[in-house]
């Protein structure tokens, strides 16, 4: 099904469940989007010339939406996911490779480098970052090939690892990443821009921190390879092993003329989705914006919910819907198509026994669920009618992590195309 526009009337939201919920993830999406948010953060003295930078998923919207707001000069480089791109005047966009990065992001990564040295402390430079610049400014450091790591990303993104478990490998095996950006960019003055897309919107971990302090170690990024299992290469870990492998942190004087600023977090999309559903007459539970673990596991604990509100009437009385953002993770057993979001709402259907009065989403704002076409899914009383229908069994579809294919069959994919900005899931409950 195609989702990219969803429109109705406040008088029929709640007639038209899947519309209703759709058109929440779209106020998500905008309320988190560069051109709605990225002006109010700006200098009010925005004549000077700037170098631009940048990486991530939303870059080209970023950088697009700078060009329309900045009067003085502008020029730069920054990268985006292929497919995400925008139509900028000063600003160069290249498109590279995610989740695993590829020789294109290797090479932009190098050309971004080789932008900011020699710059002086007169200089000012605008660092444009979102979720997935690890995987798009990939500079492997340390005489580390870029095939080195690209099989130990694939090795994290199967592992079930944390989005921060996962940078802080990136950051040490990089030559970009952990401030290191920022210190080849120094004297001059670095504004950095960002959109969070992980849980706790810490500045380290978004985008693996180029331009900030990191505080984890070389030692810490070995622990997580030999927690999850994950094997190295010899030369990979006598760089983990060496002092050349740290990353900047808060004391290193390169860092003495950056600037951080956060734009758009998932808690913003949150409450914006929040006054949404409240305009519309009901209530709304909000479980929070920081939501990790297992997809599965943290489903059923939203239908666990989900039900005592529909039996019993707590925490609060339908009609309602338990909104949760945040990015969970799927260890990776079977060999079906997945994507954290498909995986939540086959589990969610489970726990739900069939019930007739709820509805779900589960979608990333960015409009891509792991790395297929769909932003994510919906669930709805006729997903259960299609899989008896088509004799599709939901335990065995999420055994073999293949949550895409069931909801193919059921026509309730969500499809979006690239959003251009990233916020992290965003999942909703509509209970009536």
């Amino acid at each position: 099904m195609d989702n990219s526009q969803s429109e109705f009337s406040s008088q029929t939201e709640i007639k038209d469940p899947e519309a209703f919920l759709i058109d929440l993830f779209h106020s998500a999406v905008n309320a988190a989007h560069p051109k709605e948010v990225l002006a109010k953060y700006l200098p009010k003295d925005t004549n000077k010339r700037a170098v631009v930078i940048g990486a991530g998923k939303a870059a080209a919207s970023m950088a697009q939406a700078l060009e329309q707001h900045w009067q003085g000069p502008l020029s730069g480089l920054v990268v985006t996911r292929y497919g995400h791109n925008e139509s900028c005047k000063h600003i160069e966009v290249v498109e590279a490779a995610h989740p695993v990065p590829d020789d294109a992001g290797q090479a932009v990564a190098k050309r971004i480098m080789q932008l900011v040295e020699g710059l002086t402390e007169d200089d000012v430079v605008i660092c444009l970052i979102s979720g997935g610049g690890s995987s798009l400014l990939s500079l492997p450091a340390g005489g580390i090939k870029l095939s080195d790591k690209q099989a130990i990303n694939k090795a994290l993104l199967k592992s079930g690892a944390a989005i921060d478990e996962m940078n802080c490998v990136r950051k040490h095996l990089s030559a970009i990443k952990g401030g290191r950006l920022a210190k080849a960019s120094y004297p001059a003055t670095i504004h950095t821009y960002a959109i969070s897309d992980v849980p706790g919107d810490e500045a380290t971990v978004i985008a693996s921190g180029p331009t900030v302090a990191d505080p984890t170690t070389s030692a810490q990024a070995l622990t997580i390879l030999e927690n999850y299992n994950i094997n190295i290469p010899d030369n990979v870990k006598a760089w983990l092993q060496s002092p050349e492998s740290e990353t900047l942190k808060a004391d290193d004087p390169a860092l003495k003329n950056t600037h951080f600023t956060l734009i758009a977090t998932p808690k913003d999309a949150l409450d914006a989705v929040q006054k949404q559903i409240e305009k519309a007459g009901i209530k709304a539970l909000v479980l929070g914006d920081k939501i990790e673990g297992e997809s599965k596991e943290v489903a059923k604990v939203h239908g666990a919910i989900a039900l005592n509100i529909a039996e019993n009437a707590q925490p609060i009385t339908p009609p309602c819907v338990i909104l949760s953002g945040g990015e969970t993770t799927v260890t990776v057993k079977g060999n079906g198509r997945g994507g954290r979001n498909a995986e939540f709402l086959l589990s969610l259907a489970i726990s739900l026994q069939k019930k007739q009065q709820y509805y779900a989403i589960a979608a990333d704002t960015d409009g891509i669920d792991g790395s297929e076409d769909n932003a994510g899914c919906l669930l709805t009383p006729q997903t259960y009618k299609s899989a008896v229908q088509q004799q599709l069994n939901l335990e065995h579809y999420l055994d073999n992590n293949d949550g895409y294919s069931f909801f193919k069959a059921t026509d309730q994919l969500l499809k979006t195309g690239p959003t251009r900005t990233n916020v992290n899931d965003f999942r909703a409950i509509l209970i009536l």
